[in-house]
């Protein structure tokens, strides 16, 4: 019998991985694919953004009970997770643009970024990774450096000269981006809301993302995963501290979001196997190379 095929998610922080490719994991965990996320930073210092949990117990104990939300999230998911070990950078605002907090994550040299994701995929040798873009899907300092240091452990962890001690080289053999809020779905889905007479919650919110005009990237692979978008939901409801159940982003049945958009969504980077442009299918030309 042939080993699995696996496929490795990079994130920065818990719950990045149920609001981004959650159904898509779910979705090749069913098919029997073994499936792990890396999670860089703990979410230290991470905002509550669920009326609900604000109480002084939540924010003395926020490490830990990110941990465990991320637990939970796992277990719905289907998927195995560890942390990357490094120290959530917050979102510092103001002008003057305060500096990160010495030691945080997107302060560090992308070598020593790198380096604990380079043992990972040693470890599990993955055959597709799952990223952020150069721009960390919205420009947050850790999801930056998440983006960047999964670009260094993508070379890094073949090369038998890189990272010695971090375990046997293992190459993976595609490299994602995740398009996780394409422009296109929430005009598909706006103009469905409106030839159903139906009022549109996510209009302002198009309205922002316009006007931001961050870069797009082609959407080279569709995965069709509309069945798992309810499981999804479940495990971005277990980040409770982050996601409030009343909030917009569940404002619309699953139903109707899977009418007019029903795939999640990604950019192909790199590939040291043969495929063809567009896919439905991450691993399309690893499963010929691999003898799945």
């Amino acid at each position: 019998m042939s080993e699995p095929l696996r496929l490795m998610a990079v994130h920065a922080h818990p719950d990045d991985e149920s609001s981004k490719g959650a159904a898509t994991m779910a979705r090749y965990v069913d098919e029997g694919v073994d499936v792990m996320v890396v999670t860089m930073t703990g979410g230290e210092r991470g905002d509550i953004l669920n009326p609900a949990m604000e109480r002084p117990e939540i924010r003395q104990n926020i490490t830990e009970v990110r941990r465990t939300e991320m637990e939970r999230a796992r277990k719905i998911l289907g998927v195995q997770q560890e942390f990357a070990g490094f120290i959530d950078s917050g979102l510092p605002e103001g002008d003057p643009l305060p500096p990160l907090p010495e030691g945080s994550f997107a302060t560090l040299d992308v070598e020593e970024a790198a380096g604990p994701l380079v043992e990972s995929i040693r470890r599990f040798r993955p055959h597709v990774v799952l990223t952020y873009d150069e721009n960390g899907g919205y420009p947050h300092p850790d999801h930056i450096m998440t983006h960047k240091a999964s670009m260094r452990a993508f070379d890094a962890a073949g090369d038998p000269g890189a990272y010695p001690g971090a375990g046997t080289p293992w190459q993976p053999l595609k490299l994602y981006y995740f398009v996780s809020f394409p422009p296109e779905r929430f005009e598909a889905l706006d103009v469905l809301l409106t030839s159903r007479g139906m009022e549109n919650p996510f209009a302002d919110w198009m309205k922002r993302i316009r006007e931001r005009q961050r870069p797009r990237w082609e959407i080279t692979t569709r995965v069709h995963c509309s069945e798992y978008f309810d499981l999804a939901d479940e495990a971005l409801k277990a980040h409770a501290t982050q996601v409030d159940p009343n909030g917009f982003w569940f404002a619309l049945p699953n139903e109707i979001v899977a009418e007019a958009w029903p795939t999640e969504d990604y950019h192909l980077v790199r590939s040291i196997v043969d495929t063809e442009i567009p896919e439905k299918d991450l691993f399309a030309g690893v499963r010929e190379a691999v003898g799945v």
